[in-house]
Protein backbone atom coordinates (compact mmCIF):
# COMPACT_ATOMS: atom_id res chain seq x y z
CA UNK A 1 0.00 0.00 0.00
CA UNK A 2 1.49 3.55 -1.09
CA UNK A 3 1.35 6.89 1.10
CA UNK A 4 -2.21 7.61 -0.45
CA UNK A 5 -3.84 4.72 -0.52
CA UNK A 6 -3.03 4.71 3.44
CA UNK A 7 -4.05 8.25 3.70
CA UNK A 8 -7.13 7.50 2.41
CA UNK A 9 -7.83 3.96 4.53
CA UNK A 10 -6.75 5.89 7.80
CA UNK A 11 -8.78 8.62 7.04
CA UNK A 12 -11.97 6.01 6.40
CA UNK A 13 -11.00 4.72 9.71
CA UNK A 14 -11.49 8.31 11.09
CA UNK A 15 -14.66 8.79 9.82
CA UNK A 16 -15.99 5.00 10.61
CA UNK A 17 -15.03 6.16 14.55
CA UNK A 18 -16.58 9.27 14.16
CA UNK A 19 -19.64 7.97 13.13
CA UNK A 20 -19.81 5.33 15.93
CA UNK A 21 -19.04 7.84 18.34
CA UNK A 22 -21.91 9.85 17.57
CA UNK A 23 -24.00 6.79 16.87
CA UNK A 24 -24.02 6.23 20.36
CA UNK A 25 -25.15 9.51 21.52
CA UNK A 26 -27.51 10.04 19.06
CA UNK A 27 -30.07 8.63 16.11
CA UNK A 28 -28.79 8.03 12.90
CA UNK A 29 -30.97 10.01 10.93
CA UNK A 30 -30.15 13.07 13.22
CA UNK A 31 -25.95 13.03 12.52
CA UNK A 32 -25.05 15.37 10.26
CA UNK A 33 -22.07 15.11 7.55
CA UNK A 34 -20.99 18.11 9.13
CA UNK A 35 -20.61 16.26 12.92
CA UNK A 36 -18.71 13.63 11.66
CA UNK A 37 -16.02 15.81 9.81
CA UNK A 38 -15.83 17.77 13.00
CA UNK A 39 -15.50 14.85 14.87
CA UNK A 40 -13.03 13.24 11.94
CA UNK A 41 -10.86 16.54 12.18
CA UNK A 42 -11.44 16.32 7.96
CA UNK A 43 -13.18 19.01 5.72
CA UNK A 44 -16.51 18.10 4.66
CA UNK A 45 -15.38 17.28 0.57
CA UNK A 46 -12.91 14.93 2.25
CA UNK A 47 -16.35 13.01 3.59
CA UNK A 48 -17.33 13.39 -0.10
CA UNK A 49 -14.36 12.22 -1.62
CA UNK A 50 -14.73 9.17 0.29
CA UNK A 51 -18.71 8.41 0.60
CA UNK A 52 -21.85 9.76 -1.88
CA UNK A 53 -24.08 9.75 1.18
CA UNK A 54 -24.32 8.97 4.52
CA UNK A 55 -25.49 5.42 4.02
CA UNK A 56 -22.37 4.18 2.22
CA UNK A 57 -20.49 5.31 5.40
CA UNK A 58 -22.95 3.12 7.24
CA UNK A 59 -22.59 -0.15 4.89
CA UNK A 60 -18.71 0.89 4.88
CA UNK A 61 -18.83 0.40 9.08
CA UNK A 62 -20.69 -2.85 9.06
CA UNK A 63 -18.58 -4.27 6.11
CA UNK A 64 -15.35 -3.14 8.38
CA UNK A 65 -16.89 -4.89 11.28
CA UNK A 66 -18.06 -7.78 9.45
CA UNK A 67 -14.31 -8.53 8.38
CA UNK A 68 -13.03 -7.72 11.25
CA UNK A 69 -14.69 -10.43 12.94
CA UNK A 70 -14.42 -13.40 10.09
CA UNK A 71 -10.33 -11.83 10.48
CA UNK A 72 -10.56 -12.38 14.29
CA UNK A 73 -10.40 -16.29 13.39
CA UNK A 74 -6.95 -18.01 13.00
CA UNK A 75 -8.32 -20.11 9.92
CA UNK A 76 -11.97 -21.14 9.12
CA UNK A 77 -14.44 -21.12 11.99
CA UNK A 78 -15.72 -24.22 12.94
CA UNK A 79 -18.73 -24.33 15.34
CA UNK A 80 -18.91 -27.98 15.53
CA UNK A 81 -16.12 -31.29 16.89
CA UNK A 82 -17.60 -33.92 15.49
CA UNK A 83 -15.40 -35.98 17.54
CA UNK A 84 -16.84 -34.55 20.88
CA UNK A 85 -20.16 -34.54 19.43
CA UNK A 86 -20.25 -30.40 20.32
CA UNK A 87 -22.22 -28.58 19.00
CA UNK A 88 -20.08 -24.87 20.44
CA UNK A 89 -16.46 -25.11 20.39
CA UNK A 90 -13.94 -23.24 22.53
CA UNK A 91 -12.27 -23.16 19.20
CA UNK A 92 -15.23 -20.77 17.76
CA UNK A 93 -16.24 -19.28 20.99
CA UNK A 94 -12.51 -17.86 22.27
CA UNK A 95 -11.99 -15.93 19.01
CA UNK A 96 -15.53 -14.70 18.71
CA UNK A 97 -15.73 -13.28 22.62
CA UNK A 98 -12.11 -11.91 22.40
CA UNK A 99 -13.75 -10.22 19.12
CA UNK A 100 -16.68 -8.98 21.40
CA UNK A 101 -14.76 -7.82 24.03
CA UNK A 102 -12.37 -5.69 21.90
CA UNK A 103 -15.83 -3.77 20.13
CA UNK A 104 -18.31 -4.26 23.06
CA UNK A 105 -18.90 -0.21 22.61
CA UNK A 106 -19.69 -1.03 18.76
CA UNK A 107 -21.50 -3.94 19.49
CA UNK A 108 -23.86 -1.61 22.72
CA UNK A 109 -24.76 0.14 19.22
CA UNK A 110 -25.16 -2.53 17.27
CA UNK A 111 -27.39 -4.16 20.27
CA UNK A 112 -29.57 -1.05 20.80
CA UNK A 113 -30.32 -0.30 16.51
CA UNK A 114 -30.12 -3.77 14.96
CA UNK A 115 -32.49 -2.45 12.22
CA UNK A 116 -29.73 0.08 11.31
CA UNK A 117 -27.65 -2.65 11.45
CA UNK A 118 -29.11 -4.92 9.53
CA UNK A 119 -28.84 -7.86 11.83
CA UNK A 120 -31.35 -10.04 10.67
CA UNK A 121 -28.98 -10.10 7.37
CA UNK A 122 -26.24 -11.02 9.75
CA UNK A 123 -27.56 -13.90 11.39
CA UNK A 124 -28.59 -15.32 8.02
CA UNK A 125 -24.96 -15.41 6.79
CA UNK A 126 -23.91 -16.92 9.87
CA UNK A 127 -26.78 -19.82 9.47
CA UNK A 128 -25.48 -20.26 5.77
CA UNK A 129 -21.86 -19.71 6.89
CA UNK A 130 -21.62 -21.86 10.06
CA UNK A 131 -25.21 -23.56 11.30
CA UNK A 132 -26.25 -25.16 8.21
CA UNK A 133 -23.49 -26.90 7.25
CA UNK A 134 -23.23 -27.64 11.11
CA UNK A 135 -26.81 -29.01 11.60
CA UNK A 136 -25.60 -31.30 8.83
CA UNK A 137 -22.85 -32.67 10.31
CA UNK A 138 -25.78 -33.94 13.32
CA UNK A 139 -28.08 -35.02 10.68
CA UNK A 140 -30.81 -32.06 12.38
CA UNK A 141 -33.98 -32.66 9.47
CA UNK A 142 -34.73 -29.71 7.26
CA UNK A 143 -37.72 -29.50 9.31
CA UNK A 144 -36.11 -28.41 12.94
CA UNK A 145 -33.14 -26.51 11.24
CA UNK A 146 -35.13 -22.89 11.83
CA UNK A 147 -35.93 -24.17 15.32
CA UNK A 148 -32.00 -25.64 16.67
CA UNK A 149 -30.75 -22.24 14.81
CA UNK A 150 -33.17 -20.02 17.04
CA UNK A 151 -32.43 -21.80 20.01
CA UNK A 152 -28.23 -21.62 19.50
CA UNK A 153 -28.19 -18.06 18.16
CA UNK A 154 -30.83 -16.65 21.02
CA UNK A 155 -29.51 -18.06 23.97
CA UNK A 156 -25.53 -17.28 22.72
CA UNK A 157 -26.99 -13.66 21.84
CA UNK A 158 -28.34 -13.24 25.22
CA UNK A 159 -25.32 -14.09 27.34
CA UNK A 160 -23.45 -12.47 25.43
CA UNK A 161 -25.70 -9.33 25.57
CA UNK A 162 -25.74 -9.38 29.45
CA UNK A 163 -21.57 -9.81 29.27
CA UNK A 164 -21.65 -6.47 27.56
CA UNK A 165 -24.29 -4.89 29.74
CA UNK A 166 -21.88 -5.81 32.70
CA UNK A 167 -18.91 -4.26 31.09
CA UNK A 168 -17.68 -7.81 30.32
CA UNK A 169 -16.05 -8.31 33.48
CA UNK A 170 -16.28 -11.74 33.39
CA UNK A 171 -13.30 -13.29 32.02
CA UNK A 172 -13.68 -14.74 27.94
CA UNK A 173 -13.09 -18.27 29.44
CA UNK A 174 -15.75 -18.42 32.15
CA UNK A 175 -18.05 -17.03 29.43
CA UNK A 176 -17.15 -19.72 27.19
CA UNK A 177 -17.72 -22.08 29.78
CA UNK A 178 -21.11 -20.87 30.44
CA UNK A 179 -22.31 -21.16 26.90
CA UNK A 180 -21.23 -24.61 26.43
CA UNK A 181 -23.13 -25.72 29.35
CA UNK A 182 -26.19 -23.72 28.42
CA UNK A 183 -26.42 -24.12 24.48
CA UNK A 184 -23.61 -25.75 23.50
CA UNK A 185 -25.04 -28.99 24.61
CA UNK A 186 -23.97 -32.21 22.98
CA UNK A 187 -26.14 -33.53 19.74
Amino acid sequence: MNKAESKYFNTAKLMNTAFLYLLEKKEYDKITVKEICEKAGVNRSTFYLHYETMEDLLLETIDNLNREFIDCFEDKPTIVDKKSSMFLTERYLIPYLNFVKKNKRVLKIIHSKPELFNSQNVFMKMYTRFFNPALKVFNVGEKEKPYVFEFFTKGVVAVVKKWIEKECEDSVDFITQLIINFVGCRV
